[in-house]
């Protein structure tokens, strides 16, 4: 028997946001194709085993892909686990500094003095929302040439873990917590002054409490500013599905190249499809993402798209969230891209 013959299941996972996996998921694409190599497809977020469902955050699964925002699988690949970086999606979303319109706080530079919330789970999984809305005040910060160092950073404490609260009568029916609850509370009990939001969830919570917007930079010209979790976001395999079958990691990446393809030529649908893919309406989608959106979703690993990976994860390293430092272009794994030809995936 060979090795080939020897994987019958692999396990996969995406993010709920914009990424040519979940495109694939939903069109079928990906299950026909595994199929066709008789490969069965299991979902590590849907799964009921916790320590299941952890692989989406450390990458622990053999046999197993990941598409979505990037700390995660950066922090895993600085505890050193062996995982390969194949291929980068970068699709840009809303970001935004926000106050509560009696704040005072009209423009950057009135954050001088005054309080940032962020919200903090506790130790264990890498805190990636923290990450995230540290960046994106960095980042707001640095056009106007100040530094965080001028704006007082409030902790918002959360008890559970990124883990926690996938099921329960809190959830209302739904799959996953509104985003930014802990935030907005904090920010309407006067506890903080200002807050950063992205994506779907934050043009959701800012339209629901009629926000002022401090500065919106998801579409600023520099792409240094708008690099954060989401943006871009990487499309990983562990070091067992890249060793012993390169083939099927090619199939992964020629099927989502599909999904691009299909993408770009309905734009519409591509709406409808994301929202159902991140719990919005089609409305919000819009809004978040531009009216572009069917264009970004396709997947490379170009020089500037590894820069841009490599750019947040320096960042992530001094302010404390990786294990260790590493290098990035070590990480990148071009094998699978061999004898594909893009233009000829239909």
């Amino acid at each position: 028997m060979t090795i080939k013959n020897t994987i019958s299941e692999i396990w996969y996972t995406r993010c709920p946001v914009p990424t040519p996996v979940g495109l694939a998921v939903q069109l079928g694409f990906l299950e026909e194709a595994f199929a066709k190599e008789g490969v069965k497809l299991n979902s590590i977020i849907d799964s009921k085993d916790r320590a299941i469902r952890s692989s989406h955050f450390d990458h622990h699964l053999n046999y197993s892909f990941r598409h979505g925002g990037n700390v995660p699988p950066i922090r895993a690949r600085s505890e050193g686990n062996p995982t390969r970086l194949v291929g980068i999606t970068w699709t840009d979303e809303f970001q935004a500094i926000i106050t509560l319109p009696g704040s005072g706080i009209k423009t950057t530079k009135d954050l001088v003095g005054r309080r940032f919330g962020i919200a903090r789970r506790p130790p264990g999984i890498v805190d990636f929302m923290a990450a995230t809305a540290l960046k994106g005040l960095v980042s707001a910060l640095s056009l106007e040439g100040l530094s965080h160092k001028q704006v007082e950073i409030v902790d918002i404490a959360l008890t559970d873990s990124v883990l926690d609260g996938r099921e329960g009568p809190q959830l209302y029916g739904l799959r996953n917590r509104q985003a930014y609850g802990a935030e907005i509370a904090a920010l309407l009990r006067g506890e903080v002054d200002a807050i950063y939001v992205k994506g779907t969830g934050g043009i959701a919570v800012a339209n629901l409490i009629a926000a002022h917007t401090v500065v919106e930079f998801g579409f600023h010209p520099d792409p240094r500013i708008r690099i954060n979790s989401g943006s871009p976001r990487v499309l990983t395999v562990d070091e067992r599905l890249a060793e012993d079958r390169p083939d099927l990691v090619a199939r992964l990446i020629e099927t989502l190249h599909r999904a691009s393809d299909w993408a770009e030529a309905h734009p519409d649908d591509v709406r409808r499809f994301v929202a159902r893919e991140v719990g919005a309406s089609e409305e919000v989608v819009a809004s978040a993402n531009g009216p572009d959106l069917h264009k970004h979703l396709g997947l490379g690993l170009e020089p500037e798209l590894v820069a841009a990976i490599g750019h947040y994860k320096d960042f992530l390293y001094e302010w404390g969230f990786l294990e260790r430092d590493f290098d990035i272009n070590a990480w990148v794994d071009r094998r699978p891209w061999d004898g594909i030809d893009v233009r000829a995936v239909a």
